[in-house]
């Protein structure tokens, strides 16, 4: 599903993020990318997503190269990707229903299809009787959930979490995680980028950890550890 092939990352300050990585992530898999501040999780994940371009190497998705894509390619790319981040990134104008249902309109679904599908996933994340709530009248974890519902309306093959309990209490926290444990049993690839040590050494997935740019560990159903 994913592949990286001697990725290198270095920004216009002549800082190096990624330091000539290769990875695989398959179909269905659910993994954690860990490591200190300045690792370079946030850059490798971007990359996936062309947030960043990388400065060397393959970046592919499916198949496709990421690096080589055309800008108008990159639309679709992003249709089979969502993303979420720790800040949530909804539009603070728009009722719940309407921040999900904005990631089929740009994509010109019919709206009967918006409206049956939206009202779907609200209900997979718990939140379909706030359906018409504003974002500043749901909680930090309702927001995520909102955030999340987006992420997974198009029906997405990979999803791409940043950091997605990092302003959340621990309770909250494990709802989100259980969310994202039913859609990866759905089939859907996820790679989240974490500091959270309980979560990773609960809930044992694949643990990439990362040091310095570079792939330092890399372990099915692992722990967070102290290298990372």
């Amino acid at each position: 599903m994913i592949e990286m092939k001697n990725v290198h990352k270095e920004y216009s300050n002549g800082v190096i993020a990624v330091d000539n990585l290769s990875v695989n992530i398959d179909a269905g898999e659910f993994v954690y990318i860990v490591g200190a501040s300045g690792a370079g999780k946030s850059s490798f994940i971007k990359m996936m997503y062309r947030e960043e371009l990388a400065t060397k190497g393959d970046v592919l998705i499916e198949g496709k190269n990421v690096t080589d894509m055309k800008q108008k390619e990159v639309p679709f790319l992003r249709r089979n990707i969502g993303v979420i981040f720790q800040d949530f990134k909804l539009l603070p104008r728009l009722t719940a229903f309407e921040n999900v249902a904005f990631a089929l309109e740009v994509i010109e679904e019919s709206p009967k299809k918006i409206n049956k599908r939206v009202l779907e996933v609200l209900e997979m994340v718990g939140l379909k009787s706030k359906a018409r709530f504003l974002p500043n009248q749901l909680s930090g974890g309702e927001q995520q959930r909102v955030a999340i519902a987006r992420a997974i309306v198009n029906n997405p093959k990979v999803v791409i979490a940043d950091e997605p309990t990092g302003n959340l209490d621990p309770e909250t926290s494990w709802e989100i995680m259980r969310i994202f444990e039913e859609i990866n049993t759905r089939g859907t690839t996820i790679v989240m980028a974490t500091h959270s040590q309980e979560i990773v050494n609960k809930l044992r997935k694949r643990v990439i950890a990362m040091e310095n740019g570079q792939i330092v560990r890399d372990e099915h159903r692992g722990e967070y550890g102290y290298e990372a």
